[in-house]
């Protein structure tokens, strides 16, 4: 692709971006900014949570790993719908009722203080480091489709992609990325979409010859049952799924 169009469709996308980022920032208080003033629509800050727990890493990663795993990585997702059940059945209204800025408030009056910085510390470490990682997965997948072409060197990229965050969230806070983060996971859906459509043109006639080329290719499997010393067992991806999800989104300050 041209790397003056691609320029142009991520020059239109963060234009879109900063514009909401100038409504949203409008107007912005300590509440806003930390809390949303607690009236965020709640289908927003759910298809925006779609985004922040998938990510571009697993667009990219989880369609390489199909070769290795197959299919079995579903068995891990209908672990997560479980584990989703019991963040919105019992942690959402602890949060809720204690009325938490930071969830990890709830550990200062349970366990004490110690154990109350530790929880913050591990978050913020954690939190540095993924982000560190998917920033770096973004700034390369960038330098090779667009930045490599305009000789422009990687640490630059990083600057220039960090830089374009800052400016949609300075200002308006969770009360911006909530509605950036909706667009996000709209743009990467549409993504996903547009590349099986793409995909599945090049190498079938037709839809159900689609079908029946993936139900018939060794990597659709999906389930594991006859082989407990797998890693691949539905008990151990269904229940890894779930405590994953409790641990990733449910005791994690950004997704809560």
């Amino acid at each position: 692709m041209n790397p003056i169009l691609i320029a142009s469709i991520i020059a239109a996308y963060f234009l879109v971006l900063l514009i909401i980022s100038w409504f949203t920032g409008k107007k912005s208080d300590n509440a806003s900014f930390f809390l949303g003033n607690r009236r965020s629509p709640w289908y927003i800050v759910s298809i925006g949570m779609i985004g922040s727990s998938i990510s571009g890493v697993t667009f990219i990663s989880v369609p390489g790993w199909v070769e290795s795993q197959q299919f079995t990585y579903l068995q891990m997702v209908a672990g997560f719908v479980l584990g989703y059940i019991l963040i919105a059945n019992i942690l959402l209204p602890l949060y809720y009722r204690l009325n938490l800025t930071s969830i990890y408030s709830y550990l200062n009056d349970r366990f004490g203080r110690y154990s109350y910085k530790s929880g913050s510390i591990l978050f913020l470490v954690s939190r540095t480091i993924g982000s560190a990682a998917r920033m770096y997965l973004m700034a390369s997948v960038l330098q090779l489709a667009l930045f490599d072409a305009l000789n422009i060197p990687f640490y630059l990229t990083v600057i220039i992609c960090i830089s374009l965050i800052w400016l949609y969230t300075f200002r308006g806070g969770i009360r911006t990325i909530i509605w950036t983060d909706t667009l996000q996971t709209i743009m990467m859906l549409a993504a996903v979409i547009a590349t099986i459509v793409i995909i599945s043109r090049e190498l079938f006639p037709g839809f159900g010859a689609m079908v029946k080329g993936i139900a018939d290719s060794d990597m659709s499997r999906i389930f594991v049952w006859d082989d407990w010393g797998s890693s691949r067992h539905f008990v151990k991806q269904f229940f890894s799924g779930a405590f994953i999800t409790i641990v990733m989104t449910g005791l994690d300050q950004d997704m809560m």
